[in-house]
């Protein structure tokens, strides 16, 4: 990792508004974190501290909750991770699903970008798209809800 990885890394955080983000690669673990950004009316902005530390030996870590939850008129497919919501594969391509689309298990409902990766994101039950949630191109966090999803 070098620095113009550490300054994309800091400038996507800052522009996500994202308060705490932990990193390990290679032997390195980043962990960025920075105070609320809704600064007291006197108060000034607290700087973003940046602090590489030693890689720790990995930890177990707990499981991945499911992508899909119930929830009262549907299963609610939220964010496994931070990033830019999208529909479609591009901008000239239909949506991959839209609201009344019938959707099987496994077939892609949207793309969320992460650090200039697209990571697809699968319907874990079949059924009917009841509600898309974000906007196309709006950021979303770990755990915000994406679709609801009426099964079958």
């Amino acid at each position: 990792m070098d620095i113009s990885d550490l300054k994309e890394i800091l400038r996507i955080l800052e522009a996500q508004d994202i308060t705490e983000f932990e990193l390990e690669q290679d032997g390195v673990k980043l962990r960025v974190c920075r105070n609320s950004t809704t600064p007291a009316p006197t108060a000034a902005m607290a700087p973003t501290t940046l602090a590489p530390t030693a890689a720790a030996p990995p930890a177990a870590l707990p499981p991945p909750p499911p992508a899909a939850e119930p929830a009262e008129n549907g299963n609610v497919v939220k964010s496994p991770i931070v990033g830019t919501f999208y529909r479609a594969a591009d901008p000239n391509s239909p949506p991959f699903v839209s609201v009344g689309d019938r959707v099987k298990v496994g077939q892609v409902l949207c793309i969320i970008e992460a650090m200039k990766l697209m990571n697809e994101i699968e319907a874990e039950v079949a059924g009917e798209i009841a509600r898309i949630h974000p906007e196309n191109g709006q950021p979303v966090q770990y755990g915000d809800p994406l679709f609801t999803v009426r099964p079958d």
